[in-house]
């Protein structure tokens, strides 16, 4: 049985096990990945937590993301970009070696996530009413390049799923998914200029946290869209 959750608390008891399991519609737990006890050695705990930010943007002419993943052992970042009329996908990615210079916040509803070096710069930035994208990777598509400067429209309460799902005793996975985001600011992509406006735009976050098997896989699907009177679905 689903179980919905309505007691805000810790994610994890002082013994690593999870201190409640279910779902809820706001991010009602603090993330204390610190209190993560799977290995008798926690000097090698840090190097299987997983944390990632993941934001994504649907546009009447294509579709825009941008990752920040913190994979314990290294770092992982990755822009898709999609032209819905030309059918044209381009994803790049990066793996930084012991995770250097990536920033995550503790929790979803608050801080920065950021990372800089010479090829690209990925900053998500949190505020109480609204967040904001921004992304350079001037070599993105063998120079072609990208940049986006996009405010996603939050306001406090604003509804989300966040689920708490258990892997064996001491391994979980915690995950905030947030929908609907009004969406405006500019995606530069090679010569072309998509000024975004946030009644034909729509954003997305998949915030996600936890440690799992050495073996997983999952599948998972989201979608956003408007519906003829410009209600959001």
């Amino acid at each position: 049985m689903q179980i919905e959750l309505n007691q805000p608390g810790a994610l994890l008891k002082t013994d690593g096990r999870l201190a409640q399991i279910g779902w809820s519609r706001q991010p009602l737990l603090d993330c204390n990945l610190e209190a993560a006890r799977f290995y008798s050695m926690r000097l090698f705990q840090s190097l299987r937590i997983k944390r990632w930010d993941y934001y994504a943007i649907i546009t009447p002419r294509g579709f825009f993301s941008a990752t920040i993943a913190d994979l314990g052992y290294a770092g992982n970042l990755f822009v898709y970009a999609m032209d819905f009329e030309t059918g044209e996908l381009h994803e790049e990615g990066l793996v930084i070696p012991l995770r250097k210079n990536i920033q995550l916040p503790r929790n979803s509803t608050e801080g920065d996530s950021h990372f800089k070096n010479k090829k690209v710069s990925l900053d998500f930035h949190v505020e109480t009413t609204h967040r904001k994208i921004s992304v350079t990777w001037p070599n993105f598509h063998s120079g072609r390049g990208i940049q986006a400067e996009i405010i996603l429209d939050c306001p406090p309460g604003y509804e989300s799923m966040a689920i708490v799902i258990p892997i064996g005793k001491k391994r979980f996975y915690y995950n905030r998914k947030i929908n609907c985001l009004p969406a405006e600011g500019t995606i530069h992509y090679g010569d072309s200029i998509e000024i975004l406006d946030p009644t034909t735009c729509s954003g997305s976050l998949d915030w996600g946290r936890g440690v799992w098997e050495y073996q997983s896989y999952w599948n998972w699907a989201s979608s956003s869209g408007f519906l003829p009177d410009g209600r959001s679905v």
